[in-house]
């Protein structure tokens, strides 16, 4: 079957952004690539893992940030080693990069699994309150337990990585491709995984859990899956976030940043897994230019917070559009596509 005029422009869109991602190390400063596209692409990875619980299976989990963060820090825990006369946070193993790379994406995917058995029989406000509950505890949990690293960062992670990845401290570039492999290889995962009869059977128990139950299908199960594969791809941003900013403390776990992500999710839309990675963008290019505009005494208006206009911003766009920033292209070509149909129909009318 031929594509539509509106999937044909989207991939059109989706084209030219590879493009421009592919050569952004070109075209941008290194300011920019650093602080602004390998941020984006982590944390759009990190959003699409809420996104495609939410959009393709009716689950809105506020448990992926601390799935991120628990990825950082078990890995963190699993690869520094101890410094003669320093001070180290954590566990200090001194495992293989790769062994530990490896074993903190599987133990957080099984976290994960944890998690949707414990939610997936839940609905709407519960669902919400019990994995906020889980990110929570995995917050006071490293917060609070010294040995693996209390209240004070595990620092200095992204100088022990696996040989094939390669330096990630000097070499941002590199980790700028990095991610951008990742965010493309999750997005096509994504996509493959909605077309598979497991995510035909999500999108229907999404719609319709009593129906799809009295069919035969397991429910629970399917959702518990759902949210397993959403750990495994929150695990992957975990890592990228550990190397990007180098330490791991639990104030990545913790509310704020749990509220950021999905202020990225909504912000893009939380309809579709594009959303993802165009609400991070919105979201650190505005907090990003605020921080650096917005003198530190602040604005009498704004009372000196930038979270107020971040927070402005972002009431804006969700009154001007419920479903983010996809919902208002999404109504923008309905509306084309209604006035073509309108004059073809006048056209038809007249010619008769």
């Amino acid at each position: 079957m031929s594509a539509g005029p509106k999937a044909l422009t989207e991939r059109g869109f989706g084209a030219l952004v590879l493009a421009f991602a592919i050569a952004a190390p070109w075209l941008v400063s290194s300011y920019w690539l650093d602080a602004i596209l390998i941020q984006t692409l982590i944390f759009g990875i990190a959003a699409a893992s809420l996104i495609f619980l939410s959009a393709y299976g009716g689950m809105i989990s506020l448990a992926q940030t601390a799935l991120v963060g628990i990825a950082a820090y078990l890995l963190g825990n699993m690869v520094t080693a101890r410094v003669p006369g320093g001070e180290t946070k954590g566990l200090t193993l001194g495992w293989d990069p790769t062994v530990g790379l490896v074993l903190a994406v599987v133990v957080t995917t099984v976290i994960g699994l944890l998690f949707g058995a414990l939610a997936a029989r839940s609905l709407g406000i519960y669902f919400l309150m019990l994995t906020l509950t889980c990110g929570v505890i995995a917050n006071l949990f490293f917060g609070s337990v010294t040995q693996f690293g209390g209240f004070s960062p595990i620092a200095g992670v992204n100088r022990y990585t696996p040989g094939f990845i390669g330096d990630m401290v000097n070499d941002r570039t590199r980790l700028y491709f990095i991610a951008l492999i990742v965010a493309v290889a999750v997005y096509l995962l994504i996509r493959f995984v909605l077309r598979t009869p497991f995510g035909l059977v999500l999108q229907g128990i999404r719609d319709e859990p009593v129906r799809m139950s009295s069919l035969g299908y397991n429910v629970a199960l399917h959702r518990t899956l759902a949210f397993g594969l959403a750990a495994f791809i929150a695990a992957v941003a975990g890592i990228l976030l550990v190397w990007w900013q180098g330490q791991v403390a639990p104030g990545d776990l913790g509310l704020p940043a749990t509220i950021q992500l999905l202020v990225m999710a909504v912000i893009g839309g939380l309809r579709r897994v594009e959303g993802a990675w165009l609400g991070a963008f919105m979201v650190i290019v505005i907090d990003n230019q605020v921080t650096n505009n917005i003198p530190s005494s602040g604005l009498p208006v704004i009372g000196g917070s930038f979270n107020t206009i971040v927070g402005a911003i972002f009431l804006a766009i969700v009154v001007v559009s419920p479903d983010g920033l996809l919902g208002i292209w999404e109504r923008v070509w309905a509306t084309v596509r209604g006035n073509r149909g309108g004059k073809v129909a006048m056209a038809r009318g007249s010619s008769l």
